[in-house]
C-alpha cells in the first residue's frame, strides 16, 4: 500500500511538473516572434557567445529577454528545452563555406534557463574551402582558415563574444592522414565594400600537418633504393654487357613511381612538390648515367684501327688519374726486335741462317704488332674503367648532397604556428 502511494505521489509530481512546464511554454511564446530579434530597445546589441567543437557541435549562447519568468511561479522549474525553430536564432554561417548550404539545421531543441540565457548547441558538419600548398609534399603544413560570422546582423545588432582562445579538440579523435598542431580562434571588426555597417566574424586558424608514414614507406623509401641503384651502374664491369640494362630498368620503375605520385598528389600547376622534385632529379640522375655509360661502353670497345689515343688522354686517364685514385695499372709492353737485327749484321753467318733469322724477325714483328694492338685495346679499356670509377665517386656524392638537399628544406622552411 506504501508502495502504490509513493507511486501515486510520483505521477501526481509528473503530472504538476508537465503542466507547469506546460503553462510556462504558452506563456512565454504567446506573443514571441521569432523573427524580431530579443532586445528591449532597438539600439541595444545581443550578445552571442560562440564557440565550434571538433566534435561535429556549435555552440551559440545568447540572452532573450522574452524568456524570463520566475521559477517560483511554475513549481520550481529553471529549465525549458524548446524547439529551435519557435525561437529567434542568430544567422550565423560558414563564409568559406564549400557545400552551398551555409544554414545549420535548427531541427534540434535549444536550452531556455529562466534567467533568459539560450544555449543552442546543433550538430554540423562543415566544410570549407582551403587553399593548399604541396610544395612540401608530403612533409607539409597546412593553414586552414573557418570564418563564421553573422550574414544579415552588424556589429551593431549583433556582438559576437570568442569562448575560449582556440577551438575545442576534447573530443577530437585523430585522423590517420592529418594531424591537428593548432587551431587558434581571432575576432575580426571587417568594413565591407557593400555596406556602411560594420560586420564581426570569429575565425579559426586550423594548423594541421600531414602524417607521412604512409608516403615515406610506400614512396620515399622505393624512390631511394632505386636512385642508389643507379650508383651501382658505374661498379658493374662494362664487359657483362648489361650496364644500359639495368640504367634502362631504373628508368622505368621511376615512371612508373611518377605515375603513381600523380594520382596521389592534388592537381596543380603553382608548384612541384617535394617528391616530383625528387622523382625529377631522380630521372635526370638515370638518363645521365645511361648517356654516359655509352660513352664508356664507346671507349672500352675502342680499337687501334678506329681510334688513336691521344697525348693527353694516356696523359690524365693512365697516369696522373690513376694515382690520385689509387689504380694500379698492370700495363705492360713488348720487347725490341734490336737484336734481331745485330745478329743479320753480322758478315760471317751463313746463308740458310740469315734465312731462318728473317723468318724469325717477320714472326717476331708480327707478333709485336699483334701485342701492340692488344696493349692499345687495354689502354683504352682501362680508361674506360678510369671514368667508370670517376663518375662512381661522383654519382655517389650528387645522389647523398642532392637526396638530403632536397628533404632537408621542410625542416628548414617549417614555421611554428
Amino acid at each position: 500500500m506504501k508502495t502504490q502511494e509513493q507511486g501515486f505521489e510520483g505521477e501526481c509530481s509528473w503530472a504538476r511538473g508537465s503542466e507547469a512546464e506546460h503553462r510556462l511554454f504558452e506563456r512565454l511564446f504567446q506573443d514571441y516572434n521569432e523573427i524580431i530579434r530579443p532586445v528591449a530597445n532597438v539600439s541595444d546589441a545581443v550578445i552571442i557567445q560562440f564557440e565550434v567543437s571538433m566534435s561535429q557541435l556549435v555552440k551559440v549562447i545568447w540572452n532573450d529577454y522574452k524568456l524570463k519568468w520566475d521559477p517560483a511561479d511554475y513549481d520550481g522549474a529553471e529549465f525549458l528545452r524548446v524547439p529551435a525553430q519557435k525561437i529567434w536564432k542568430p544567422d550565423i554561417v560558414l563564409y568559406n563555406n564549400a557545400m552551398g548550404d551555409f544554414q545549420v539545421d535548427d531541427k534540434t531543441k535549444a536550452l531556455v534557463k529562466h534567467t533568459g540565457e539560450v544555449t543552442w548547441i546543433p550538430p554540423a558538419i562543415f566544410k570549407s574551402s582551403c587553399k593548399i600548398d604541396v610544395t612540401y609534399f608530403p612533409f607539409d603544413y597546412q593553414n586552414c582558415t573557418m570564418k563564421f560570422g553573422s550574414w544579415s546582423y552588424d556589429k551593431a545588432k549583433i556582438e559576437l563574444v570568442l569562448v575560449g582562445s582556440s577551438m575545442n579538440l576534447k573530443d577530437y579523435w585523430e585522423s590517420g592522414e592529418w594531424a591537428i598542431i593548432h587551431a587558434p580562434g581571432y575576432k575580426h571588426d571587417i568594413k565591407y565594400n557593400c555596406c556602411e555597417e560594420i560586420y564581426q566574424d570569429i575565425t579559426y586558424s586550423l594548423y594541421i600537418r600531414r602524417l607521412p608514414l604512409f608516403y615515406t614507406i610506400n614512396l620515399i623509401i622505393p624512390c631511394l633504393l632505386i636512385s642508389f641503384l643507379t650508383v651501382l651502374v658505374f661498379y658493374l664491369p662494362s664487359d657483362c654487357g648489361e650496364k644500359v640494362t639495368l640504367c634502362i630498368s631504373v628508368l622505368l620503375s621511376l615512371t612508373v613511381f611518377l605515375l603513381v605520385i600523380t594520382e596521389t598528389i592534388p592537381s596543380t600547376s603553382l608548384v612541384i612538390p617535394l617528391i616530383g622534385e625528387y622523382l625529377l632529379f631522380t630521372m635526370i640522375f638515370v638518363t645521365l648515367s645511361i648517356v654516359i655509360t655509352v660513352f664508356v661502353l664507346n671507349v672500352h670497345y675502342r680499337t687501334p684501327t678506329t681510334h688513336t689515343m691521344p697525348a693527353w688522354v694516356k696523359a690524365v686517364f693512365l697516369h696522373a688519374l690513376p694515382r690520385i685514385s689509387n689504380f694500379t695499372a698492370n700495363l705492360t709492353r713488348s720487347s725490341s726486335t734490336d737484336s734481331v737485327d745485330a745478329v743479320l749484321s753480322l758478315s760471317a753467318l751463313s746463308p740458310e741462317i740469315k734465312e731462318a733469322i728473317r723468318s724469325v724477325r717477320y714472326i717476331a714483328e708480327n707478333m709485336k704488332a699483334q701485342n701492340e694492338a692488344k696493349e692499345i685495346q687495354d689502354d683504352w679499356k682501362y680508361v674506360a674503367m678510369v671514368i667508370d670509377r670517376i663518375f662512381l665517386w661522383v654519382f655517389i656524392l650528387v645522389c647523398i648532397l642532392g637526396t638530403a638537399g632536397l628533404f632537408l628544406q621542410p625542416l628548414m622552411a617549417r614555421e611554428d604556428p
